[in-house]
């Protein structure tokens, strides 16, 4: 890679007052650390080298007032082109340029402009007419210089409409996540409010069981047993005695053998009583 210092020899040898002359050195990279020592060489000759490109740092070489890039194989500028707002003098003739850069409307202090035997887009070609003369590159100047600002701010309109969309649409995203929080919210409040009235009917439930088994004991004490219908249980009936034992109804203190006696009396009684009935009945 070819580069000025090797070429021909120390930069400063080649500054002669305020003007460096780098052209016919076939350089295909542009010294720029070399160059931005030598702030006073504000007028830079680069033609008729093979630059294909020129480095983003080349563009803080502000004091730069006239720059000549012309018969080169530059493809595009860079895109902080127009940081070199110093720049008076623009010479780029037989380049490969189609477009320029925005940034390009920012060159206030162009003043000449040469963009002959490029493959310009055909608005800007038109625009730039065929400085083929002074006077024609000065027209160009201007001529592109507003073509750039009108391009620029057609961008950033653009630009603008592009944020102000993204905005609202952020807006409305943000608001479709608040109303999704509120209703999470609002269904986890209303479950939990659920839960809670589940867990109160619970609690009233155990404690009605727990006093109504309180009272269980209590009435079972102070009530009597009912029998199966719910009446009150009958009394047994008196127990019928026979005729032979109405005899041994007989006060305590009388005598077994008086007892006894009067036990075979009611027996004998009552065989003369079932004889005579027997006799009657076969009369």
């Amino acid at each position: 890679m070819t580069k000025a210092g090797s070429k021909g020899g120390n930069l400063r040898d080649k500054l002669d007052g305020n003007e460096l002359d780098l052209s016919l050195s076939d350089l295909n990279e542009v010294p720029v650390k070399e160059l931005a020592a030598l702030s006073k060489a504000t007028i830079l000759d680069l033609s008729c080298n093979k630059l294909t490109t020129l480095p983003s740092e080349f563009c803080g070489l502000t004091h730069l007032v006239k720059l000549d890039l012309s018969k080169n194989k530059l493809r595009q500028l860079p895109a902080d082109f127009g940081r070199l707002v110093n720049l008076q003098h623009l010479d780029l003739l037989n380049n490969r340029l189609v477009t320029l850069p925005v940034s390009f409307a920012q060159l206030k202090s162009l003043k000449w402009l040469d963009l002959k035997d490029n493959p310009l887009d055909p608005v800007l070609a038109k625009v730039a007419g065929d400085c083929l003369d002074e006077k024609q590159c000065k027209q160009c100047a201007n001529k592109v210089l507003q073509h750039m600002k009108a391009v620029q701010a057609d961008q950033e309109r653009e630009r603008q409409r592009r944020l102000e969309i993204d905005r609202e649409a952020e807006k409305k995203w943000e608001a479709k996540q608040r109303a999704k929080e509120a209703q999470e919210r609002e269904l986890r409040k209303r479950e939990k409010a659920e839960e809670k009235e589940r867990r109160r009917k619970e609690y009233d439930a155990l404690k009605a069981a727990k006093r109504e088994q309180e009272k269980k004991p209590k009435k079972e004490t102070n009530q009597a047993p009912k029998s199966k219908s719910g009446s009150r249980p009958r009394k047994p009936p008196p127990r019928k005695h026979t005729r032979s034992w109405a005899v041994l109804k007989q006060p305590l203190c009388t005598s077994v053998n008086t007892i006894y006696d009067n036990a075979v009396r009611g027996l004998r009684s009552h065989d003369i009583v079932q004889w005579v009935l027997q006799t009657d009945s076969q009369q």
